[in-house]
């Protein structure tokens, strides 16, 4: 239903990077989550975009840097470096998915209140259809204003908030990762 003349699909793994996921909320379940979407998108044709996020704080080629060791992205496949949450500002991604006719896309990473939102957010913003693995992505506690937030109510509040979630023209949903790529 996207708005976009395009009938693709793409998974998109965000920031699955080592200092992104230290401590990170049901770690090992996730990552093992996200490695089966990325093996079902392999098999279904399903192009798999792998998204890195650097800062002062993670500089590219360091070993917090890195994508975990537990997922191995292809050399064929291609990976956007960027600076923001939102992995469409200031990369190449919209290019790409342009390039590959795709109107939906699927969503799986880190963190799930940051990088995960926003460029779930930001994709229904720019017009495609969003799927948002909703047992792979994770995040880590945080304190706000004094106030301890758990990473379960992240995620399950991001869960909540695409399910059955529409806008003008295109739709948001999460389903698990069984469901995903035609099982």
């Amino acid at each position: 239903m996207t708005t976009l003349a395009r009938i693709n699909s793409a998974l998109l793994v965000i920031d699955v990077q080592n200092q992104v996921v230290d401590g990170a909320f049901n770690k090992e379940a996730v990552i093992v989550n996200i490695n089966n979407a990325v093996h079902k998108a392999r098999a279904a044709g399903v192009p798999v975009v792998w998204v890195q996020h650097s800062d002062d704080w993670m500089p590219i080629g360091s070993d917090d840097w890195k994508i975990v060791p537990e997922l191995m992205p292809l050399d064929s496949e291609i990976k956007v470096g960027k600076l923001y949450r939102n992995s469409f500002e200031a990369t190449n991604l919209e290019e790409i998915f342009v390039q590959l006719n795709v109107g939906h896309v699927y969503v799986c990473g880190a963190q799930t209140n940051n990088c995960v939102r926003h460029t779930s957010h930001g994709a229904l913003d720019r017009g495609y259809d969003v799927t948002l693995i909703e047992d792979a992505h994770t995040t880590t506690d945080y304190k706000f204003e004094g106030q301890s937030i758990s990473a379960e109510v992240l995620v399950d509040d991001l869960n909540a908030s695409f399910t059955e979630y529409e806008l003008p023209g295109r739709k948001a949903h999460a389903v698990t990762t069984a469901e995903v790529f035609g099982d």
